[in-house]
């Protein structure tokens, strides 16, 4: 994918560089601004940053989060995989009751 990083400044430029390289401590680093203490604009980077993540490893540990996370965590990783059409995942996560409905048929 090409991707224009150098118009991003800051926290997101930040994000956005651990989402690229994707590893499994990158995602790990970008699932940790998920939590109760999160404002709207960290949760958009967060959000905007895991929609680059491209490899393997970085896909795997998002499932991870999907099946493992906090709420807040489980609810970024199903807007994830829903906007990338990973239907079979939402639907197990959604059948086992770690995200709702209203998560699981966004799209």
């Amino acid at each position: 994918m090409y991707f224009e990083i150098e118009r991003f400044t800051g926290k997101l430029r930040e994000l956005i560089e651990y989402a690229l390289e994707g590893s499994m401590k990158n995602i790990d680093y970008i699932f940790s601004h998920l939590n109760k203490d999160s404002d709207l604009e960290l949760t958009r980077y967060v959000d905007f940053a895991l929609s680059v993540v491209e490899n393997e490893e970085g896909l795997e540990r998002m499932e991870y989060y999907l099946f493992n996370g906090t709420l807040i965590q489980r609810n970024y990783a199903s807007l994830f995989f829903n906007r990338n059409g990973d239907y079979d995942l939402i639907e197990k996560a959604n059948k086992m009751g770690l995200i709702d409905d209203l998560q699981a048929f966004v799209r």
